[in-house]
């Protein structure tokens, strides 16, 4: 599957890694990790703290401090706050309220993509415009809130933008809903849309979108179901998006209690990975919408598996 290159620094650190399929970001323990693309958005696939390597993040460290290693944590909350964006910087001072492994010496590894994703920034009351020259719109990540102190901070107090873990639980599926199949869409930028997740902080809209040819198909399959994907002779299968987890809560809801439905940010960043490997290039395959599959993004939730791909001449 043909990704885009992005570069990954690690500040701090000796370790420099950059692949055309996955980058992974090593920062050591009390330094900043930094990830970044040069063309479309991050989306992490995982994230761990801990030490399962006595070279890394090593030098000045006495033999004790590094010789444990089965240390491992999993950092789902980088998915969170990095996902959709072009950059994301994640300082590893006090990461974990929990210590994994008390005298070692850790270290945050990062795995991530790049996916060619377009951006859009609105300012509070502003609004959003997105545009496909060809194609239509498929949103793949929004938030309304404040991830830094930068971002639509001109004239503002500074106590309006210090808070930079402000988050909109809900800010995907109104926006999925207005834009998703549209050459083009806005949408305002405002509190009465969203409801708003930090009072008193100055707040935007950011949404990352992809332009899905107008031969793209799709597939949703309900939680603990399996479908086929299927291509003409001739043809073979392209994956453009995947995600398993729930965004609206309509979708597969027949019969379902509605505690079970309520979570419309739920995402498994491994999504787009594991469809990809079991599907591209393929003419048919077949796909299991389980947690076995993907893991489970959101306890509690019932969740599905939306896919969009194409048929590509072989």
């Amino acid at each position: 599957m043909n990704r885009l290159l992005c570069v990954v620094l690690l500040l701090n650190s000796s370790v420099l890694i950059s692949a055309d399929t996955a980058e992974t970001a090593i920062a050591c323990d009390g330094d900043v990790q930094r990830l970044q693309c040069y063309a479309g958005v991050i989306s992490v696939q995982s994230a761990t703290f801990g030490r399962t390597s006595s070279q890394i993040c090593s030098v000045g460290r006495n033999t004790n401090e590094t010789s444990n290693i089965k240390c491992s944590m999993d950092i789902s909350i980088i998915s969170k706050w990095c996902d959709g964006l072009r950059e994301c910087e994640i300082n590893t001072q006090g990461l974990t309220a929990k210590d994994p492994c008390i005298g070692t010496y850790k270290y945050l590894t990062t795995n991530y993509t790049c996916i060619p994703a377009k951006t859009s920034v609105a300012c509070n009351e502003g609004y959003s415009y997105l545009y496909c020259e060809y194609g239509r719109i498929q949103i793949n990540t929004a938030n309304y809130g404040r991830t830094d102190k930068i971002t639509c901070s001109e004239g503002r107090p500074s106590n309006q933008t210090q808070n930079t873990n402000c988050y909109s639980p809900n800010a995907l599926s109104p926006v999925a809903k207005r834009c998703n199949g549209q050459r083009s869409c806005e949408v305002f930028a405002t509190h009465t849309v969203f409801t708003d997740p930090c009072f008193g902080t100055y707040k935007y809209l950011t949404v990352s979108y992809f332009c899905l040819p107008p031969a793209i198909r799709s597939v949703l399959i309900c939680e603990h179901q399996n479908k086929m994907l299927r291509c003409e002779e001739g043809t073979r299968i392209h994956i453009h998006s995947a995600n398993y987890g729930r965004n609206d809560n309509s979708t597969c809801s027949a019969g379902r209690p509605a505690n079970q439905l309520v979570k419309m940010d739920c995402y498994a960043a491994n999504s787009l990975a594991i469809v990809a490997e079991r599907c591209e290039d393929k003419d048919s395959c077949s796909i299991q919408a389980s947690n076995d599959v993907f893991s489970d993004p959101c306890y509690g939730t019932f969740k599905y598996l939306y896919i969009t791909y194409s048929c590509a001449a072989v």
